[in-house]
């Protein structure tokens, strides 16, 4: 490895590290009281739509948010855990990660939960203080996830029972909507890529991406470390830049069908139906910038 590579390595490595940054130990915060009032979110973990009525639910390091009335967040049930890996399965149906708010008891990483009334309420499934999943990808009924504790790549029909997979740094991962066995990760040294169900990863290629989506064949989603969207016709073996989303950092991506994409940056919740052509705000946040 040349200087210049090992020192973009490092570079890529360190960005991808900061996006990640989030603990049990400083978990807790802010919550939303009155819808009317502003809320701060500090950090975006993922992000959903309810395939049912389009509704957005927003991840984050202190609860379940979906806009309100006046476009700004709302608080869905009680809880205001510090919620990670995050995916809207089907309707009402969610599953999530994380580790518990700052006043509530329990072991410092949730696990595997779920969720059967649109976050209102969740249940532990499995892996109560045994795993932190930073990343969850619910396709081809099967729940992929990646656990940043042990750091592997795991994967469960029913969220009880797991398969391990392999073992590797990841940020984040995507799983093709057409073929079970395609699973693809963002490392430091780009996308890696699974031809068997992630027990096995390829080295990652270039360009290093922080988040994926991949919704529909042809569309798979990709934005870097400095909100660049990245989009793949051919399964992420080329990748073309189509936009910058407004912001900067991002923090998480959610793509719906081949051109319905959501990003959150640093900023706020943002939406494109046009493959990235224009966005639109979708929900106004007041960010505290921590993680």
């Amino acid at each position: 490895m040349n200087k210049r590579h090992a020192a973009s390595t490092v570079t890529a490595l360190s960005l991808l590290l900061t996006l990640a940054a989030c603990s049990s130990s400083d978990a807790g915060g802010s919550t939303a009281s009155d819808s009317s009032s502003a809320t701060a979110i500090s950090h975006i973990h993922g992000l959903g739509l309810s395939p049912s009525d389009g509704r957005l639910y927003v991840a984050t390091h202190e609860g379940i948010y979906t806009p309100d009335a006046q476009g700004k967040p709302k608080l869905v049930g009680d809880s205001t855990d510090d919620f990670m890996g995050f995916t809207v399965a089907n309707n009402g149906t969610f599953y999530a990660s994380g580790h518990p708010a700052q006043e509530a008891d329990g072991p410092g990483n949730k696990g595997l939960i779920k969720s059967t009334d649109a976050g209102k309420t969740w249940k532990t499934l499995s892996l109560a203080g045994q795993s932190d999943f930073h990343a969850l990808d619910y396709a081809h009924a099967t729940l992929y996830a990646y656990d940043s504790t042990n750091g592997l790549l795991r994967t469960s029909r029913d969220g009880a029972m797991w398969k391990n997979g392999a073992t590797l740094q990841a940020l984040d991962i995507a799983v093709s909507p057409g073929d079970p066995n395609l699973v693809l990760a963002t490392t430091a040294e780009g996308v890696a890529r699974s031809s068997d169900g992630g027990k096995t990863f390829a080295p990652g290629k270039e360009p290093v991406l922080a988040y994926l989506s991949w919704s529909a064949k042809d569309f798979l989603y990709g934005i870097d470390t400095s909100g660049g969207l990245h989009r793949s016709s051919d399964g992420g073996a080329t990748w073309n830049k189509v936009a910058t989303v407004p912001g900067g950092q991002p923090q998480a991506l959610s793509t719906i069908d081949a051109g319905h994409v959501l990003a959150a940056t640093q900023s706020g919740v943002y939406e494109s139906k046009d493959g990235g052509r224009t966005f639109t705000e979708r929900l106004a946040v007041e960010s505290t910038g921590g993680h």
